[in-house]
């Protein structure tokens, strides 16, 4: 048996009927255990979490798959992934799971959105752990008017066309690392996830499972300045993992920033890359034990 396939063996595929839209999610079946809720970054799915989930068993880890991600409903025709509306699809998740509170894991724009719900929803957040971002991605106020503009055009005249096939998993495979440096076995991982048959009948190849609606421009982007009130709002304990070297978007000087927005706050700095929970689990895992910790005070 290979490391990825033990590794997967831990967790099973559920689904959440929620308000919003089915979500599906892995989930590693240790239900009187503290509940724990991975949010993957943006294009990934719930796979993503895998190589964490055998090192993170004293948890009731659910790992989502963000909707129009992974193997979860799309947003209805004609309308958008919203960041807002991340908030409520987390929200409603866990409703669905019977959970009134949770410790948070979150990597990059899941990261992102757990941010978002710690500040919207404190009384639901145990703690919360951030890997590789803390907050959305902001922007410049000057330039608001013209992403508007760019972005609404863009919708106006899609016209999205039907799905290039993949012929193979390694097809696919080389296509995410050429959009993201990640290791051959990580991008396997998200990429079998991700991946659908063609049609039916056997060799017909793959399409892209994730909704073509994620690539589009964002409407607007919050400033700096309101990225950090949201941030203050967080209440929780919170814990941030960060890469050495860090991502062009979320610089040293950026993070520490509002890291120091932070109430209760702690940084970690470790050397790898942007997916490093999925390249040194090992590493990662015992300071996500540490940092939750895990002895019992921390209940549904």
């Amino acid at each position: 048996m290979t490391a990825a396939s033990t590794t997967r063996s831990t967790l099973r595929e559920i689904e959440l009927d929620t308000p919003r839209g089915r979500i599906t999610a892995l989930r590693n079946g240790r239900s009187d255990r503290p509940p724990l809720l991975a949010l993957h970054g943006w294009l990934d799915n719930a796979a993503s979490f895998i190589p964490l989930a055998p090192h993170l068993h004293e948890f009731d880890l659910v790992a989502l798959d963000l909707p129009g991600h992974g193997t979860s409903a799309h947003r209805a025709p004609g309308y958008d992934y919203a960041f807002v509306d991340w908030i409520h699809d987390v929200l409603d998740a866990m409703d669905t799971l019977g959970w009134k509170r949770a410790h948070l894991l979150g990597h990059s724009m899941g990261a992102a959105i757990a941010t978002l719900v710690a500040a919207a929803a404190p009384e639901r957040v145990n703690k919360f752990a951030a890997i590789e971002a803390l907050g959305p991605l902001s922007g410049e106020a000057a330039l608001a008017g013209k992403s508007l503009r760019e972005a609404v055009a863009a919708r106006r005249s899609a016209s999205f066309r039907p799905r290039k096939i993949i012929p193979d998993i390694e097809a696919a495979v080389d296509a995410r690392l050429a959009v993201g440096d990640m290791s051959r076995e990580a991008a396997r991982l998200i990429v079998a996830r991700n991946l659908a048959p063609a049609m039916a009948g056997a060799d017909s190849g793959f399409v892209w499972r994730s909704d073509a609606r994620l690539t589009m421009p964002t409407h607007l982007r919050i400033t700096e300045a309101a990225t950090r009130s949201i941030v203050r709002a967080v209440e929780a304990p919170t814990l941030l993992i960060a890469a050495d070297p860090a991502p062009p978007y979320f610089t040293p000087e950026l993070r520490d920033g509002r890291m120091s927005c932070l109430r209760d706050g702690r940084l970690i700095v470790v050397p790898g890359g942007h997916h490093l929970h999925m390249e040194q689990p090992e590493v990662i895992a015992p300071l996500l034990r540490a940092f939750f910790d895990w002895d019992g005070a921390s209940k549904n």
